[in-house]
């Protein structure tokens, strides 16, 4: 055919039709690649130290999270909000603090995070470890819970509340910033606003000091809280760098 007297027409900033445009998919996907879901199969799976999927397929319970932690899910999932009566603000209702949980049952796949706190699923076999109330994200309904308190002068609001969790299954703990495991030993101390998680067997002690701490103000008598942890060789804590 005869040329065009306008000459060739300008490339279609949009691409050829039918072809991806300009090229740019392919790079956007390698450079999101490495953020990809973890492949799936697994009952709790971690997708980054700040994010975890809870798969309700696998083991077909449900599970209990803290109201809020929810930011992606995929399937039939209900979301059970309920009343002061349901055992899901058993830890609010004991220690009247506003933990509030959800029941998360169905099938499907849902994703869990707080305030880009660093998560750490915890699998129990039988044995049992406490958990700091603040500490806890979420946990298969399985698993037997229960509050336990711990009373001291001291203590903000007079008690440090923590739930004790035995059986077979997950509770996933939340820190802030990496945290340190320790053996227990005669001399082990740690302070109250620090203390992520411990075995149940041990044996907590309150033991108050009075030291300046890095956050006083004016009017604030720097006094903190120590526990003193004892046990068999075997038993540990879990302390986190930051003081809540």
């Amino acid at each position: 055919p005869p040329a065009s007297p306008y000459g060739q027409p300008p490339a279609s900033p949009y691409g050829q039709p039918g072809q991806p445009q300009g090229g740019a998919a392919p790079g956007v996907q390698a450079a999101l690649a490495k953020y990809r879901e973890a492949p799936t199969g697994q009952r709790w799976t971690p997708q980054n130290p700040r994010l975890i999927r809870a798969d309700l397929g696998v083991g077909g319970q449900p599970f209990l999270a803290r109201q809020g932690s929810m930011v992606l899910y995929q399937g039939k999932v209900d979301f059970s909000y309920k009343g002061a009566g349901f055992r899901g603000r058993i830890v609010g209702n004991a220690t009247g603090q506003e933990m509030q949980l959800m029941r998360c049952s169905g099938q499907g796949q849902v994703f869990l995070a707080e305030n880009a706190a660093e998560l750490h699923p915890i699998e129990l076999q039988g044995d049992a470890i406490c958990v700091s109330a603040e500490s806890v994200l979420a946990f298969d309904e399985g698993l037997h819970h229960e509050v336990r308190r711990i009373e001291g002068h001291g203590i903000p609001g007079g008690a440090l509340f923590t739930m004790q969790f035995q059986g077979t299954g997950t509770v996933v703990v939340k820190t802030h910033g990496t945290p340190v495991v320790l053996p227990v030993t005669p001399t082990t101390f740690a302070d109250s606003n620090a203390i992520v998680a411990w075995s149940a067997a041990s044996q907590v002690i309150i033991s108050s000091q009075v030291r300046l701490r890095r956050n006083a103000y004016p009017g604030h008598s720097g006094e903190t809280v120590n526990l003193q942890f004892r046990g068999a060789p075997g038993n540990f804590i879990v302390v986190q760098p930051y003081e809540v």
